[in-house]
């Protein structure tokens, strides 16, 4: 793909994103997910390969049909309330399909079965995309929906995708997928927090987007892709992956590190709300996602690979982290001091 191509495809995704963010009208809004879903179509194949292609067309047909209900949720509150106004989604029937359809272009149980294949898929750099960028715009317009939006859809599908999350990860050995898997997990926290809290949803979804870009670039630089790769990335970089026993704990959410805070946060928030059969349903999930994180610490960093050479270090290409994953790095592991400063 020529440079200019993916400059105009990268600004394309950028606008999109923005057009939705901004907007209060449903239709511009719907024309920005719509612009963002066919500027990421040719990134994803742009990999000549069967698996590409399969990628694309199930991020295509999931990402149409949640566009396409979106559109009809909006249609049908206009039908019946005059409006086409973001914030005035008062129809009980239009904002239960808006939830699902949001449900949808995020990856939430039950409808999260397209997202690990998608990434599988992809390359290391556009997973990173579909797991960051890809998830503001529908996380927008929950934010600004959250006060009509249905708390009961949102509650159980957070629930069940912190569940699914934590079991889908158990068997995996590909890196992408339990990325997936990861991010299900974290979404799920989101959306039990959105219609109660809104800040917190925001925290929340930045300190996903850290820790979740820290982890991809860390992959992306020692080239790993399944366990056995991390196994053997030791000897690539071993300050590197030092550090990426701490992103995935952090990841985990285990203090002192910056996972921990949105998690205090929603479980304190759940507990005063008087849910709290649900704080421990959440709590007790986020131990099967942190049972596979510590596989991966435990492969990556606890284990040394077996040397079959007289030398403990492979032949490779000088890796040089980039300045995005030294900043990254930093807030995914000491922000957990600024809580109250961030929660005031």
């Amino acid at each position: 793909m020529s440079p200019l191509t993916t400059m105009l495809l990268l600004f394309s995704l950028g606008m999109g994103t923005t057009l939705t963010m901004t907007s209060h009208h449903w239709l511009m809004a719907w024309i920005g997910l719509e612009i963002n879903t066919l500027a990421i179509i040719p990134i994803i194949s742009k990999q000549h390969h069967p698996r590409a292609t399969e990628a694309t067309t199930k991020y295509f047909l999931t990402q149409a049909a949640a566009s396409a209900l979106i559109l009809f949720s909006s249609t049908m509150n206009a039908w019946t309330t005059g409006t086409w106004d973001i914030s005035q989604m008062t129809n009980p029937t239009a904002t239960t399909l808006l939830t699902t359809a949001l449900a949808m272009k995020l990856g939430l149980a039950p409808m999260h079965l397209w997202l690990p294949e998608v990434l599988q898929g992809s390359t290391m750099n556009t997973a990173l995309i579909i797991t960051t960028w890809q998830k503001l715009a529908p996380m927008s317009l929950i934010y600004l929906t959250a006060n009509n939006l249905s708390p009961t859809i949102l509650l159980l599908t957070g629930i069940l995708s912190s569940l699914v999350g934590g079991w889908g990860g158990l068997n995996q050995t590909q890196t992408r997928k339990l990325m997936a898997y990861s991010s299900i997990a974290h979404l799920g926290w989101m959306a039990t927090i959105a219609t109660m809290m809104p800040n917190i949803l925001i925290l929340t979804l930045m300190t996903y987007i850290l820790m979740t870009t820290t982890m991809f670039m860390t992959l992306t630089t020692t080239k790993s892709k399944t366990l056995q790769d991390m196994a053997m990335a030791w000897t690539t970089s071993p300050t590197l992956t030092s550090i990426s026993l701490l992103t995935l704990l952090s990841l985990g959410g285990l203090p002192p590190l910056t996972g921990f805070m949105p998690k205090w946060l929603i479980l304190e928030e759940l507990t005063l709300q008087n849910l709290t059969p649900m704080a421990t349903t959440l709590a007790m999930s986020t131990l099967l996602s942190l049972f596979f994180y510590l596989r991966l610490t435990y492969v990556t960093t606890l284990t040394m690979a077996p040397n079959t050479t007289p030398t403990k270090h492979k032949w490779r290409f000088k890796t040089s982290p980039s300045k995005l994953l030294t900043t990254t790095t930093t807030t995914t592991l000491f922000l957990l001091p600024l809580t109250p400063l961030l929660t005031s």
